[in-house]
């Protein structure tokens, strides 16, 4: 499909689910837990940040978060129609919802409590505002029981803290995680990496002298070679070669230089016990990586793979595509192929997701 009627789907845009909103789905003898799972992520973010500050405009669109799609399920449906997206895979705002994980013995109890407003945003159609559900990696058993739970909810994607380290617990590639890695994918749903910020990285925030903190909002990309590599080289795609993971606003320009980099290293006889392809093979057959308005995709799109590219609208982050989806997808891809269009704008997402 061509021009101004194309039908899209977006592997990446954000809702904001209000505290009062979670809380309303938290049992009356776990309230407490959760206000001060609350209240202690607020002081993070006081501490973190001391004192600087962005303007609104550098974090949202101004017209797209007045929408009343990004509070508000059926509204949302009609953002999207205005763009003729017809499916949109969803993240929370604040993304990586690190506040619930303040607190290990609780995160249980409020990530579930934050999934069942989720669905609640999804409910007005699940097929096609298609949340992303958060799996608390505190306890496996729990994970796969709350993975089982969104499934029959119809969830068609998890996302997984990037670090389990920052939260004091083994890397992906213990076996403790095996368990719950084969249950993703048994269940088909796609483990998403969404772009997120360390705690070290807001001692650069605090430091920046730069106009819109340029310094600091151009390094998050490079903290996604890290959970990248967790997965490449110490064995987890190797054992799990039906698992699919999607790194979301990573940035596309390291990633190309980036597999060439592993893969030279392996070629140079490096020993990765379990590793049996080269990294650049994993990523083909089992990584997608979105991306808004980034001509990469287009200049390098054989290195990154055609198939693993996902067109989203980001709604409704500075650099959206909403609401002129279909002018600016138009005019990014008119020199490239259209059957390489329809794959990257619609294909490779709704084969995804499970949607072909």
């Amino acid at each position: 499909m061509s021009g101004e009627n194309r039908k899209l789907f977006s592997v990446d845009s954000h809702v904001y689910i209000p505290p009062e909103a979670i809380r309303k789905h938290v049992a009356s003898t776990k309230l407490d837990a959760f206000d001060d799972a609350v209240k202690a992520y607020e002081k993070y973010d006081e501490d973190m940040k001391q004192g600087e500050s962005l303007a609104m405009e550098d974090f949202v669109d101004l017209e797209a978060a007045s929408h009343p799609g990004y509070r508000e399920g059926p509204a949302r449906l009609e953002a999207m129609d205005m763009d003729g997206v017809a499916h949109e895979v969803m993240y929370n705002d604040p993304l990586d919802d690190m506040r619930f994980y303040n607190n290990l013995d609780t995160v249980q109890d409020n990530l579930e409590a934050f999934n069942r407003a989720l669905y609640e945003f999804a409910s007005v159609d699940p097929n096609r505002i298609l949340i992303t559900y958060h799996l608390p990696i505190t306890d496996i058993d729990f994970a796969i029981e709350e993975l089982h739970r969104v499934v029959q909810l119809g969830a068609r994607s998890v996302q997984l803290p990037n670090s389990p380290s920052v939260l004091g617990l083994p890397d992906y590639h213990d076996e403790r995680y095996d368990r719950l890695f084969a249950a993703i994918a048994e269940s088909g749903v796609v483990i998403a990496h969404h772009l997120t910020v360390t705690k070290h990285l807001w001692g650069t925030f605090r430091r920046d002298p730069t106009p819109q903190k340029g310094i600091f909002t151009g390094l998050p990309p490079s903290l996604m070679m890290e959970p990248m590599m967790w997965y490449f080289l110490t064995g987890i795609l190797e054992r799990h070669p039906n698992l699919k993971i999607v790194w979301v606003e990573p940035g596309l320009f390291w990633i190309p230089g980036f597999l060439e980099f592993l893969d030279r290293r392996m070629h140079q006889h490096y020993d990765f016990p379990g590793v049996k392809e080269l990294p650049s093979t994993y990523w083909k057959r089992q990584m997608a990586v979105t991306f808004v308005d980034e001509p990469e995709a287009v200049n390098n799109r054989y290195d990154l793979g055609v198939e693993n590219l996902l067109w989203s609208t980001d709604f409704p982050h500075p650099c959206c595509n909403w609401p002129n989806a279909q002018a600016k997808v138009a005019e990014m891809f008119k020199d490239m192929p259209e059957e390489e269009t329809d794959k990257i704008t619609w294909g490779n997402g709704a084969r995804m997701y499970g949607f072909s």
